[in-house]
């Protein structure tokens, strides 16, 4: 059997050193997971960031992929699970509407992690409205885990737009998911076709 890949797509102006993708590659060594891990450094531009996933995807067709797609990451994710079919995705606060939070963003930007500069501009945003999946064909092959004080996002959005799929819904935390270790060993079980959630405990 071909070990499972993990991809993990991080969001806007994040890289592979965000914090949970550390946190997860981690765990998977601390625990001696067989599987491999992959964290890209995707384009600013979504086309270029969806192409590098496809790059990936394409060369692991004969194994099972689960993708933990992470703010903006998680809307990329969508559209590719949509797409390939031995994709599955655990969303964690996802951006359901980029394309228009992220006007808010036009204009000079900067990487918190990289400090690439770089112009948002309104292309970005039509990219990412070419990409958007309007419905779900299969919920149950997206995990949702968001917290309702996300500064960023309005997570009762992730929450409406999967309303089939199983959902951690945990009160407190903030944009970047605390306490995010926690509900690894629940994204370990989801690639195994299994629902093994904590309890969610409100944090303060």
């Amino acid at each position: 059997m071909q070990r499972p890949l993990f991809i993990y797509v991080h969001g806007f102006n994040s890289s592979p050193a965000s914090i949970k993708a550390q946190l997860f590659g981690q765990y998977l060594i601390d625990f001696q997971v067989d599987a491999d891990y992959e964290v890209p450094e995707l384009s600013h531009w979504p086309e270029q960031a969806i192409s590098q996933l496809e790059t990936i995807i394409a060369a692991n067709t004969d194994r099972t992929i689960l993708l933990i797609g992470s703010s903006l990451g998680g809307f990329y994710s969508t559209r590719l699970t949509e797409i390939h079919d031995n994709l599955r995705t655990v969303l964690v606060n996802p951006a359901v509407r980029p394309y228009a939070l992220l006007e808010a963003w036009l204009g000079d930007n900067e990487n918190l992690y990289t400090h690439e500069k770089y112009l948002l501009t309104r292309d970005h945003l039509q990219q990412l409205l070419d990409i958007n999946c309007a419905s779900i064909k299969d919920p149950s092959r997206y995990l949702l885990l968001v917290q309702t004080a996300d500064e960023t996002l309005d997570y009762r959005e992730a929450v409406d737009k999967y309303p089939h799929s199983p959902q951690f819904v945990q009160s407190g935390g903030s944009h970047g998911f605390d306490q995010f270790e926690n509900l690894i060993p629940a994204i370990l079980a989801f690639s195994e076709g299994r629902v093994v959630l904590p309890p969610a405990d409100p944090l303060c």
